[in-house]
């Protein structure tokens, strides 16, 4: 597992009689980074949610979700929607998301992430040395990014939930686009503040035309392959 530099050099990384290839055999899997990002009411956590619940009870994958919503109710709970305290938010999830795949774990992180460099970081820490190949994307947004069964790095899958505004606002489940719209929410994304495409996501899903069930199935096919031993 790869590590960042320390703010002190009074820290060192301690190595764990329990590697990494003990957990992941224990396990019968890989661990991995699912990264669903997209516009409020997308489908991000509806997808992801259904993805869950496929991969642990019909495949018995060790699984976990992260979502936006709920890691704002304690890891994330003094952070709120400026630029920065969203940079921290990723970083944050991103950090976990890391050790729990390490631990051997297929963990699902649903946010927003509106900010391309922030994914990209979490990305970096994630496959650590191993580079993000920038393939062609195939239609359904799989770039072939063959780094993700090398060795010991930890797979790390950026999924596009793609949604129109139009279709997000139209959905509103939450009523946060109308309160957006009248200046009652301030820096949210969509309306006043910026989201960045990602520009080569492992999967690309069509949220606008297809439902929950089938881009769950899409991407159940994706990460099984992925995090074969």
């Amino acid at each position: 597992m790869s590590t960042t530099t320390p703010t002190t050099n009074n820290i060192k990384w301690h190595n764990t009689t329990v590697s990494q290839d003990d957990r992941w055999k224990i396990g019968g899997h890989r661990g991995a980074v699912i990264w669903l990002t997209g516009l409020s009411g997308s489908g991000k956590s509806s997808v992801a949610n259904a993805v869950e619940s496929i991969l642990s009870h019909k495949y018995k994958i060790r699984t976990y979700l992260l979502d936006g919503d709920n890691i704002r109710h304690g890891l994330c709970q003094d952070l709120g929607f400026s630029e920065n305290d969203r940079t921290e938010n990723v970083r944050r999830v991103g950090q976990v998301s890391k050790l729990m795949a390490d631990s051997g774990v297929v963990t699902l992180a649903a946010l927003v992430s509106p900010y391309r460099s922030d994914r990209d970081n979490v990305r970096k820490s994630v496959e650590g040395e191993h580079k993000h190949e920038n393939n062609d994307v195939t239609s359904s947004g799989d770039n072939n990014n063959n780094n993700n069964n090398n060795n010991n790095s930890i797979p790390f899958i950026e999924i596009y939930v793609n949604a129109s505004l139009q279709t997000c606002e139209g959905r509103d489940p939450k009523g946060l686009y109308k309160l957006a719209r009248e200046g009652k929410i301030k820096n949210f994304t969509g309306i006043d503040d910026p989201y960045e495409e990602p520009t080569s996501p492992e999967l690309i899903l069509d949220s606008n035309t297809k439902s929950i069930e089938e881009l769950a199935e899409e991407t159940c096919s994706y990460i099984l392959d992925k995090i074969k031993l």
